[in-house]
């Protein structure tokens, strides 16, 4: 009963558009009120301040802060023509510059929204002047911005090592091959495509190889942040936090060497940090005092009572957890999706005998897929409001593709577990 209410509550929240952080808010005092007596909502301040000093969510606004100085600065942009002319021979030129470019962008911003935001902004006016076939050009943008939650630095890795109790910096190493696997097979998917399909593709432009080789600059600034964040981790210099906060120190360097730091670059990215960071925050907050609701009245242990009850096998049961969150995720977003249900379903995969950090990574992969399956898909809304223009199902079209690209990388993590493992073994 206390599932099924749960449930329909948050679930009519949903359809009536209330907002994520106030929805998960709400549902946590919905049940208090009905099954707990309507104390527990006393250890809501608790749960927000000890929540808000958490040292490892400090990393959060750091990321974001380095990912929009890179954007302001111009170096983004930068980055993404020097990728066009490496990449334009491919079948499928320019959208292999997409997927590309929201690659390298991953691994500085730690966020998919901001690197669907990012890359789309700079990629979109290329679509009518290439004649590009639209719908798939916006797939790749939508799907190439998900590889930011996969590669690291990755927000959602990092609150998923605070969730449970899991290493970040193994999850970093375990989030590296993965990463480069899927976006291989995103390019992959696009040239076929292109190649079956030659209408797909756009205007080929021939391109001298001193010219590709003129930009080679443009591609090591990424780089350059890349190695300064994960570097230092593995070299024991800093945590995840500290080196959050040296990839923003080396941001400001890049862009005053770019002679774009200025008084209004900082305001603009200070401004875009404290909203998006505000965003989260409430959010985890709100997920927090919800988690510890639900494990106060005996709902966490109660689902895991109903799972052990069916009897499954730990690979059905594997399975049914696969289904359980590629459903949910077209009706919840995703930082709240991994928030909510995290700590509930971590503990019993790993009580099957499944590795935590492998599953951190096989949860990223699907919560990759719910950033772009209709109707929640964050992504969707993020390109289409660049685009400004034509119907989202133009987007909704063009992802397909994609996502079949993400079952088939789901069932290799689960048949191949070392292509998440293999790296994190070398190191620890």
């Amino acid at each position: 009963m206390m599932l099924g209410t749960t449930l329909v509550i948050l679930l009519v929240m949903i359809a009536l558009s209330v907002p994520v952080a106030a929805a998960l808010g709400t549902l946590g005092l919905a049940i208090d009120q009905l099954f707990s007596g309507g104390f527990l909502w006393r250890g809501l301040g608790e749960n927000a301040w000890q929540t808000s000093i958490d040292f490892l969510l400090f990393a959060i606004p750091m990321f974001v802060l380095m990912g929009e100085i890179l954007l302001r600065a111009g170096i983004a942009q930068r980055m993404y023509g020097a990728l066009a002319l490496w990449l334009s021979w491919l079948p499928g030129g320019l959208m292999h510059s997409n997927i590309g470019a929201c690659a390298l962008f991953a691994a500085t911003s730690g966020s998919s929204v901001a690197t669907a935001a990012t890359i789309g902004t700079v990629a979109l006016p290329e679509v009518d002047r290439r004649r590009y076939n639209e719908r798939l050009f916006l797939g790749t943008l939508a799907a190439g911005g998900t590889l930011g939650i996969l590669i690291p630095p990755s927000i959602n890795l990092i609150v998923f090592g605070m969730l449970t109790d899991t290493s970040v910096p193994e999850l970093y190493l375990a989030g590296f091959i993965p990463g480069l696997v899927l976006a291989s097979l995103f390019m992959l998917a696009v040239a076929l495509l292109c190649m079956i399909r030659p209408s797909l593709d756009g205007t080929r432009v021939s391109i001298a190889w001193i010219d590709r080789f003129r930009t080679l600059p443009d591609l090591l600034p990424p780089l350059g942040i890349f190695l300064v964040v994960v570097g230092s981790i593995y070299a024991g210099v800093a945590t995840p936090t500290e080196a959050a906060s040296l990839g923003v120190v080396a941001a400001l360097v890049l862009a005053g060497l770019n002679r774009s730091l200025s008084l209004d670059m900082l305001r603009q990215a200070i401004e875009g940090t404290m909203r998006t960071t505000a965003m989260v925050m409430l959010i985890i907050i709100a997920a927090v005092f919800l988690n510890f609701v639900l494990g106060m009245v005996g709902m966490t242990q109660a689902i895991a009572r109903l799972i052990i009850s069916l009897g499954l096998s730990p690979f059905e049961t594997l399975l049914l957890v696969i289904a359980f969150y590629l459903v949910l995720g077209c009706f919840m977003e995703t930082l709240s999706m991994l928030i909510t249900t995290a700590p509930i379903i971590t503990p019993i995969v790993t009580g099957l005998g499944y590795d935590p950090v492998w599953f951190g990574i096989l949860l990223m992969v699907m919560l990759e897929a719910a950033l772009i399956t209709p109707p929640i898909g964050v992504n969707l809304y993020v390109v289409q409001g660049i685009r400004g223009r034509g119907s989202l199902n133009d987007v909704m079209i063009g992802v397909i593709p994609f996502v079949g690209v993400m079952m088939a990388m789901i069932a290799l993590l689960v048949a191949f577990p070392g292509i998440a493992l293999w790296l994190p073994g070398l190191f620890y």
